[in-house]
């Protein structure tokens, strides 16, 4: 946490110690003392949670002129001329005793204990506390382990009660699930009967424990803190781009730990984010190039599997499928899961040497690129500052982005921000905002058209108009709604609000380096449109291409032959599944490119095997204000994977061309030449520290034409919504053992008066039918439905809402025909 150094104007001066220190005035005595150099210890107290003076290992002696007084520093705001002493023998023999007492029933089992090592608690007593115990008596006993969630594992005879967990989730979390309970000393930690701790960021109060308390099942009894190496990296789960520390043993990570980085996630992580290393050590992992023929690279059966072969066969058989195309009838989907680094080469190798423009990271359930890059940019800072403006348009960070969410979510509660909200349906945040409206899909328009009329009375426009520097969060909306709707709708809030800055949250990881670095339809590397070709890039076309949906329709009329994967998985994430399913059938050649075989590059005929993004390689990453921060690679990759960008490189060598880049020094070369925005940029030094990263600026991308349609429903049936959870059956939750039981399943939501008309009661199963499909599907009262709508979680377990969706409709439509029981 970042401390503003005091001015004359806001400082006191502090004596600790006998030195004369400066303090901010309001500044709490353990960080000044901190600040200056003097660690008094703590267990309670935590820099991101309100203090609460609850473990007394802080005690000082202090002396405001009426005297010494021991004070607990984590309270006590300084004051000037303020004396404390840290060191005195009445110090002392306080901090000794809070140890002797907290000893007394806590075990001595740090041998066994996945704390031990690690933990504040034995620090503390070595250094503060007694050489030895003079409590002979029976210690109290609990049952234990006792599982809270299915991640979480508390053991109560170890709990010092501090409440740091208990703060978390109540003022970071808002999820109050954890309490303390009983009196005296029988006083514990637990939840209530059948309510088990199932927050999306459990694992926060296992990091912040400072005992062991609180253990997390994939690291529990793993390895000792003494076993383990770290290097700091980036979370590539969502596009909020968390400061990790990656930890690992014997060439296998075992944990991430969240980075308290002021400017991006203050430590947090969620869930999602902070046990999704486990699919790096899935047994599903791709060790060697597959080929579907025979490992010499036979032509393809289709009743045949996939099997491994060699880099030289599986090279060949892509530059065979590639030489000599039409560039027009080449797709590349996907690449949001790579490294900047990675996205330029591929990019390059597309554009430039194939030639072809048919290039989208994004997977048509992200805002669309040159919206994103046509906007004044705003940073997490301005998002959540105390006593800003914040409108969210089309997103639910706490199901998406969740470390965002909690800085969202801090700044509405305790920083008086204003938190509006334009949602296709309630939300985590809903909660919190000030103002909400969900206007049914198709109805945005209207929405929108209150919000940006002067002379209107929404709630939502007057806050915005009284903002001095209001900020834009948006999202895609509801996956059943054609994109373009959110971007006209932003484009329009743009023109009405010129002193406004936005905030793009694409769906997936890299999703605004890939824009960067040129891998969308119509860009440039440095966040240009098509033009004239940089330097290396003389073969890239003068007019843009297609987008993902694009593409899948194109390949479904026979207009594309070779579709390449880069992390991708359309059977999964596009929202139109009937629509994927058509293009896979018609393409003549599909590769693939990941880490792991998903539902759609089962059926590749030649799969590469990527080395991991945040751990198996060094980069650099993008997150959603444009910040740029390091990928340290940390394992080395399985069997024979490479970094993407060599793959990009080596099958354009095998077609007779140079990319003009052997290694990462080169490539960060060849991209400051390339892209203007990045021409400053010291890559090296990004990628070799532990640092917050650098804000990259500029662009000269113009915003698209988007008209803002309020005609959008077609025919009787009642619109679909459909939105994304934190849990959701995809290739990566699906390879993590400790997640993949935790997607919640579908179900169709209505608002009971939409439930009424149509006689469904709640736990009902119902059918749903489109224009395109079935689906039978249990319904569920819910409030938060706008009226006249339904709504549908995506890629769920249990349901493929994707049959419904029909991406040639602005709005997908369904009628509840028949309710089966």
């Amino acid at each position: 946490m970042t401390a503003t150094e005091p001015t004359t104007e806001t400082g006191v001066s502090v004596n600790i110690n006998g030195t004369e220190i400066s303090a901010n005035k309001g500044e709490l005595l353990i960080d000044a003392a901190e600040r200056h150099g003097v660690y008094i210890p703590r267990f309670c107290y935590h820099p991101r949670m309100k203090p609460v003076g609850m473990c007394r290992m802080c005690l000082v002696e202090v002396d405001t002129g009426r005297g010494p007084g021991l004070q607990p520093s984590c309270m006590l705001p300084v004051s000037d001329g303020m004396v404390v002493d840290t060191e005195s023998d009445v110090t002392k023999k306080a901090q000794d005793g809070v140890l002797e007492f907290l000893l007394i029933n806590h075990p001595l089992d740090c041998p066994v204990c996945d704390k031990g090592g690690e933990c504040p608690l034995q620090d503390q007593t070595m250094a503060y506390g007694p050489g030895e115990s003079r409590f002979v008596e029976e210690k109290r006993h609990f049952q234990k382990p006792i599982p809270i969630s299915d991640i979480v594992y508390l053991d109560r005879e170890r709990c010092i009660l501090c409440d740091r967990c208990t703060r978390f989730a109540s003022e970071v979390a808002g999820d109050p699930l954890i309490h303390f309970q009983s009196r005296g000393n029988q006083t514990e930690v637990n939840t209530f009967p059948d309510e088990p701790f199932s927050s999306y960021f459990s694992g926060n109060t296992v990091q912040i424990c400072p005992v062991g308390a609180l253990t997390a099942k994939p690291y529990r009894f793993k390895a000792r803190p003494w076993d383990l190496t770290e290097t700091p990296s980036t979370a590539v789960t969502d596009s909020v781009g968390a400061r990790i520390t990656v930890q690992s043993s014997r060439n296998q990570v075992l944990r991430y730990l969240g980075v308290d980085s002021d400017p991006v996630n203050w430590g947090w992580l969620s869930d999602k984010e902070r046990f999704s290393f486990e699919v790096l050590n899935s047994d599903a992992r791709i060790t060697s190039p597959l080929v579907r023929g025979d490992a010499l690279g036979n032509p393809k059966d289709d009743g045949e599997e996939l099997v491994a072969t060699t880099w030289a066969n599986a090279l060949a058989m892509t530059a065979e499928a590639l030489r000599g195309a039409d560039p027009s009838r080449v797709g590349v989907i996907g690449g949001a899961r790579m490294a900047n680094e990675a996205q330029y080469a591929w990019a390059k190798l597309a554009k430039s040497v194939i030639g072809t423009d048919n290039v989208d990271a994004q997977l048509a359930d992200s805002p669309a690129a040159d919206v994103v890059l046509s906007l004044p940019r705003a940073t997490i800072d301005a998002a959540c500052a105390p006593g800003g403006t914040t409108l969210l348009v089309g997103v639910d960070p706490k199901e998406t982005h969740g470390s965002l969410f909690l800085r969202l979510r801090h700044a509405a509660a305790n920083d008086k921000s204003t938190l509006l909200e334009v949602a296709p349906r309630s939300t985590g945040c809903t909660p919190y905002a000030a103002h909400s409206t969900f206007p049914t899909p198709g109805m945005l328009g209207d929405a929108i058209a209150a919000i940006t009329d002067a002379d209107g009375e929404s709630p939502i426009g007057a806050a915005l108009r009284g903002a001095d520097a209001p900020v834009v969060v948006f999202g895609a909306g509801s996956l059943a709604e054609a994109p373009e709707n959110v971007s006209a709708a932003v484009l329009a809030l743009a023109a009405a609000f010129p002193n406004a800055t936005f905030l793009p949250l694409p769906t997936r990881g890299n999703a605004v380096g890939a824009m960067d670095m040129g891998l969308a339809p119509g860009l440039l590397p440095g966040r240009r449109s098509l033009g004239t070709a940089p330097n290396g890039w003389s073969g890239a076309p003068a007019t843009a291409g297609l987008d993902t949906m694009g593409m899948l329709a194109a390949a479904a009329d026979g207009q594309i032959d070779t579709l390449i994967l880069l992390g991708a998985d359309p059977l999964t994430d596009v929202p139109d599944r009937q629509m994927v399913d058509r293009a896979l059938n018609r393409v003549t050649h599909l590769i693939a490119v990941d880490c792991v075989v998903n539902h759609t590059s089962s059926g590749a005929d030649v799969v590469f095997p990527a080395a991991a993004t945040a751990t198996e390689i060094d980069g650099s990453f993008t997150n959603i204000e444009g910040r740029v921060s390091p990928l340290n690679q940390k394992v080395t990759p399985p069997g024979t994977a490479r970094a993407d960008w060599m793959i990009a490189a080596e099958i354009a060598a095998q077609l007779g061309a140079d990319l003009g880049f052997i290694d990462l020094d080169e490539l960060w070369a060849d991209i400051a030449t390339a892209s203007p925005v990045h021409a400053e940029l010291d890559f090296a030094g990004i990628t070799g520290s532990g640092a917050d990263g650098i804000v990259v600026h500029g662009s000269s991308v113009d915003a698209p034409s988007v008209v803002l349609r309020d005609d959008l429903l077609e025919g009787d049936g009642l619109p679909l919504v459909v939105t994304r959870k934190m849990y959701d059956a995809g290739t990566m939750l699906s390879q993590c053992p400790s997640l993949s039981s935790l997607p919640s399943g579908a179900h169709a939501s209505m608002h009971p008066d939409t439930a009424a008309e149509r006689n469904v009661s709640d736990g009902a199963t119902v059918r749903l039918s489109s224009s395109v499909g079935d689906l039978d599907i249990p319904a569920r009262l819910d409030a938060g439905v706008p009226v006249g709508a339904v709504a549908v979680e995506a890629n769920q377990p249990d349901a493929d809402v994707g049959e419904l969706i029909d991406s040639t409709l602005a709005v997908t439509t369904v009628t509840v025909s028949e309710v089966l029981g």
